[in-house]
């Protein structure tokens, strides 16, 4: 069992950090909040580990709580572990912005140094991490990220101020960040990693300019009103989607979509991808036959989810037919294949609902799709 103590555990790495290992298993951890004293250590450092030293100051009134916030609470804190008679390996959420001279960066360089100059008596490892602007959920808007302000602002259609669109941010997502500290920590106080160094980074580290962030955020928005989804399915996306998401009031956890009907049923569109198609469901009351068409290129998917279906199917040039039955109590993909004309009919009691897939999006200029109705051999002359 990996047992660690978290500093600034009430922050916004440390309220995500703590979330991670309470999935886990085989970690656990004891806390260093602002209720705590350097008193307290001796208590708290039973049994621990490693140290994860993420209390700190970076948006203080004065200058001057710069370096006590920074600088003298971690010598304070090394003070205290070495008092106890412990020399335990320590990870330090450092700051690109250690390698700058505004007062900031400098409190954090020297906070580092402390770090680094306190492995260096003990003979034990630690790691300097200096983090890229973190973004992800739980981060206080209007204080020190761009990202989590400006998610809380397009959430709420607020203005976002932008000085410099063409400004470069590097950015590391509060998931990465977890993950490196929990595996560095293990590393650390169960194999005793190298001391030869004390740097480290969290990977992957993303590269945008302020204009592209704000404009993704801007995007994530419309899509309610276009259904079309950005990719928002690895990397990058699909971590500035999440955390825009995280920022969604509870009153915009739902959003209506458009559904249009007549005396067949409805058609409902859900969503749609910019490279994958769409997803859409309708419904038919009993005896209703729906399609009787034809694609050159598109294809479905078509998925009963309540009711019973007849499908029937066409070619185009040699007249073969053919068809099939499925119902909602039984899961079947019915995929339709370009060149064949292909029709839906309810054969059941109760209405039936479909979902639906397209391998692209509606196009009302060049739709691919050409009537011709299927009739099955017993209405063919």
């Amino acid at each position: 069992m990996l047992k660690l103590l978290i500093t600034g555990a009430n922050g916004f790495v440390g309220q995500n950090l703590r979330a991670h290992i309470d999935e886990m298993k085989d970690v656990e951890y004891v806390v260093f909040t602002r209720d705590n004293v350097v008193e307290d250590l001796p208590r708290l450092l039973d049994g621990v580990h490693c140290i994860v030293h993420l209390a700190g100051v970076n948006r203080p009134e004065t200058e001057a709580e710069f370096k006590e916030g920074n600088v003298e609470l971690t010598k304070a804190l090394l003070a205290g572990i070495e008092s106890s008679g412990m020399a335990l390996p320590v990870i330090y959420a450092s700051s690109i912005q250690a390698d700058r001279l505004n007062p900031y960066g400098m409190s954090k360089y020297l906070a580092e140094q402390a770090v680094t100059e306190y492995g260096k008596r003990h003979s034990v490892p630690v790691r300097n991490y200096r983090l890229a602007n973190v973004f992800g959920k739980w981060c206080k808007p209007n204080y020190n990220s761009m990202v989590a302000t400006f998610c809380h602002n397009v959430a709420r259609d607020l203005p976002i101020q932008i000085n410099d669109e063409n400004a470069e941010v590097r950015l590391v997502y509060v998931d990465d960040v977890c993950a490196e500290f929990i595996k560095m920590a293990s590393d650390l106080a169960v194999y005793r990693a190298s001391t030869s160094t004390s740097m480290a980074q969290v990977q992957p580290e993303y590269t945008s300019t302020v204009g592209e962030v704000a404009e993704a955020l801007r995007t994530f928005k419309e899509s309610r009103n276009t259904l079309i989804t950005e990719r928002v399915g690895e990397g990058f996306m699909r971590k500035l989607y999440a955390t825009y998401i995280s920022y969604l009031p509870t009153e915009s956890f739902s959003y209506k979509v458009p559904k249009y009907g007549d005396e067949r049923g409805v058609f409902v569109e859900m969503l749609k991808t910019k490279d994958s198609g769409q997803f859409s469901f309708f419904t038919a009351h009993p005896g209703i036959t729906r399609g009787g068409h034809y694609h050159h290129t598109k294809n479905e998917k078509f998925l009963v989810i309540k009711g019973k279906a007849r499908f029937c199917f066409r070619h185009m040039v040699t007249g073969e037919f053919y068809e099939l039955f499925t119902d909602g109590d039984t899961p079947e993909i019915v995929e339709t294949a370009p060149g064949w004309s292909h029709d839906i009919t309810n054969v059941g009691d109760e209405e039936m609902v479909v979902m639906l897939w397209a391998n692209e999006i509606f196009d009302r200029e060049n739709p691919d799709t050409y009537a011709a109705p299927v009739q099955p051999p017993e209405l063919q002359q």
